[in-house]
């Protein structure tokens, strides 16, 4: 090799320092927990569809001449959420930290999971209203009656948008803290990225998801699980489905979880009367 060839800049596109290696690894070890975040945002999406038609039909008058508009049900689900977080901020940390020793609490990887239980408990109580809400409307001769209101209070869908609201709180925010504790520095708005990308690919999810159930429910005369009057449907069913998918959704992020290594940490030492300050790399992941 000439001192000519020794001179030149190296192709950045062929040749990678090992850090960049150990960036792009950790990217690459986030993928599945990133994955399986998709399903929770799959069911939270039936809160602006769904569960909109449901409050539609049902009794929303707080008074005689005032009603709750469909709409503004989802104010459950940030209340409930804005609470959780302030309960678990404030109470759950100082109590698990008894138990496990670890400054936050729990990790990350925990907190997601018990946001993943939950989410899969609001589409299985989801469910079940929705059977009571039917009832109701053949109880009282409204069954093709889409457009009628079923005396059936619509505080019977608080559980399902409060448990949507603890799920968020836990879930949602725990993600979102896991992708910025464990992106590399340099990396971090893309992994704030992977964060917003769960969030379109969920949505996307539960368009597919109504599409194929549009599909292979269909019966005669046009009918399906999901009809214009829900009276008629199994929406019941449908979000039975979307429990059952949480639920190895759960199975699979639990394996993921358990085969996940935190990032190795880097502990800056300057208070050890050294001038130049040393760095310690522990090279041993941290794992669940």
């Amino acid at each position: 090799m000439t001192e000519e060839d020794d001179s030149k800049t190296p192709n950045l596109w062929r040749l990678s320092t090992v850090h960049r290696v150990e960036e792009l690894k950790s990217i690459i070890r986030m993928g599945p927990i990133w994955a399986s975040g998709i399903l929770l945002i799959t069911a939270y999406a039936q809160q602006n569809t769904f569960s909109l038609q449901q409050a539609k039909t049902m009794n929303r008058h707080l008074t005689k001449s005032f009603q709750i508009p469909a709409g503004s049900m989802s104010v459950f689900t940030i209340l409930t959420m804005l609470i959780t977080t302030a309960f678990y901020d404030r109470v759950f940390i100082k109590v698990a930290r008894r138990f496990t020793g670890l400054d936050r609490g729990i990790s990350f990887l925990h907190r997601m999971g018990i946001g993943f239980v939950i989410s899969t408990l609001a589409t299985l109580v989801a469910g079940f209203v929705e059977i009571k809400r039917k009832k109701a409307a053949l109880a009282y001769g409204l069954y093709d009656h889409p457009h009628s209101t079923i005396p059936i209070s619509v505080f019977w869908l608080v559980p399902q948008y409060s448990l949507h609201g603890m799920a968020e709180a836990f879930m949602s925010i725990g993600h979102l803290e896991f992708f910025y504790d464990q992106a590399p520095e340099s990396m971090r708005s893309t992994a704030m990225a992977l964060f917003w990308t769960a969030i379109s690919a969920g949505n996307y999810v539960s368009t597919l998801l109504v599409t194929l159930v549009h599909k292979f429910s269909a019966g005669p005369n046009g009918s399906n699980w999901l009809p214009d009057n829900l009276n008629k449907g199994k929406l019941e069913y449908f979000y039975w489905i979307i429990t059952l998918l949480q639920f190895f959704n759960l199975i699979y992020y639990l394996v993921c979880a358990k085969l996940y290594t935190y990032k190795p940490i880097q502990v800056h030492d300057k208070g050890n009367g050294s001038s130049d300050g040393n760095q310690i790399e522990l090279t041993t992941p941290v794992s669940v």
